[in-house]
């Protein structure tokens, strides 16, 4: 029969110092909608799973996760759901479970992004100085509230892509767009940030402050924004990343060395990032198929890669996979089906691509320690290799395995 033996203290420190754990997890924002669809969630094995949030946590590694607010939610807008009471009763669980939380302020009714970033219906009558104060006294009162609930946040985002600036002005107008290399609307903005900024760090004085934008494929565009930032108070510089708008995994690594080698003082989070489970965006600016396929297969491959492409750098404080939750199985919820999810659409089973992402995780500090012991095997859930592969547990090799985000090592 084999025996655990778990290691002495000193060999487990020594562990520890060769890797950085980082923060990995997703953006689970749709997750109470799909739970009140009744969606079935399997295991690898197509046992129900009764907890998304705790099997994220156990199963694959997860220490944060993301969720987004919107003003006054835009009905009829597919996935524009995320009012304050819907996010802190989710902030709530995921805070309770023991996970980090990241607040992803859309400072707008419905999505903002590269194309959209119009400003709150209640807030367009607002003059520039009162849209100062608004955006101060809005993040004060939602975080406020947050706190209160036993749910603050640890990460902050100040804007979603905001690229190219934010709050342009009412729906359907740009009066407001920034663009980098150009000076237009740029004082206006870091104001914006600046005041929202101020919020954060009066009410949160520990979370880390997140300026996240998404021209991972143009280093002339990002360094241009993040010098314009120079003198803003924030502290993780925020990126997306999906190939299929970004470019290839060079292209990663090289936007990621550019970025350290710049600003070495702003550490860098891929807050979003994914893949497609089944058909390719035919809008797409890069093909990738050829690379990996619009499957359940290259989705896992794509993240293997990215691991491996990114998991050397040591000032990358972590990866968000975006929308996990995703599983239209037997309801479809978020129309269209957007198919970046890790659950087979075909039967509701967790996808393997679910568990790459803690090969960037050092379970080492979470690790059992008992001086010059054995213990009877006791292992519940799954057992995975350091990379990811989930092994049979009652067979298992002597090494180094990952179970309910606790290292173990078997010896003979």
């Amino acid at each position: 029969m084999k025996h655990y033996r778990l290691i002495p203290l000193f060999f487990l420190f020594a562990i520890s110092v060769l890797a950085k754990d980082r923060f990995v997890g997703g953006d689970i924002s749709m997750l109470p909608k799909y739970e009140a669809a009744n969606v079935k969630y399997s295991d690898v094995n197509g046992n129900k799973i009764p907890d998304l949030i705790k099997y994220f946590r156990d199963e694959a590694g997860f220490n944060v996760a993301r969720v987004r607010l919107f003003v006054n939610p835009k009905k009829g807008t597919t996935g524009v759901v995320q009012d304050l009471d819907y996010v802190i009763s989710l902030s709530k669980r995921i805070k309770d479970e023991g996970l980090k939380l990241m607040l992803d302020f859309h400072y707008s009714d419905t999505w903002a992004d590269p194309t959209n970033q119009w400003i709150p219906a209640e807030w367009v009558a607002l003059s520039t100085n009162n849209l100062y104060q608004k955006i101060y006294d809005y993040t004060k009162d939602v975080l406020q509230q947050l706190v209160a609930a036993g749910a603050a946040p640890d990460f902050i985002q100040t804007g979603n892509e905001i690229s190219y600036g934010m709050l342009w002005g009412e729906e359907g107008k740009q009066i407001y767009r920034c663009y980098p290399t150009k000076d237009g609307n740029w004082p206006r903005f870091i104001s914006l940030l600046t005041r929202a900024g101020e919020a954060c760090r009066e009410v949160c004085p520990d979370a880390k402050i997140i300026i996240h934008t998404e021209r991972t494929n143009n280093w002339t565009a990002t360094k241009d924004i993040y010098e314009r930032l120079a003198d803003l108070d924030y502290d993780i510089i925020g990126l997306s990343y999906y190939p299929e708008w970004h470019n290839s995994l060079s292209s990663l690594r090289n936007m990621l060395q550019n970025i350290n080698n710049t600003f070495p003082d702003k550490p860098v989070m891929i807050v979003e990032t994914g893949y497609f489970n089944n058909w390719y965006n035919t809008k797409a600016t890069y093909d990738f198929t050829s690379v990996w396929p619009a499957s359940a297969a290259g989705q896992k491959a794509f993240l293997d890669d990215l691991v491996n492409t990114i998991k050397d750098f040591d000032f990358l404080e972590g990866v968000l996979y975006w929308f996990p939750e995703e599983n239209p199985y037997n309801n479809h919820v978020y129309e269209p089906w957007y198919n970046h999810g890790l659950f087979n659409p075909n039967n509701g089973k967790v996808s393997e691509a679910l568990f790459s992402l803690k090969a960037l995780r050092d379970f080492s500090d979470d690790s059992a320690v008992m001086q010059n012991s054995i213990a009877e095997p006791q292992v519940s859930g799954t057992v995975y290799t350091i990379d990811g592969r989930a092994v049979d547990a009652n067979n298992l090799q002597p090494g180094i395995y990952i179970t309910n985000s606790r290292k173990i090592i078997v010896c003979q």
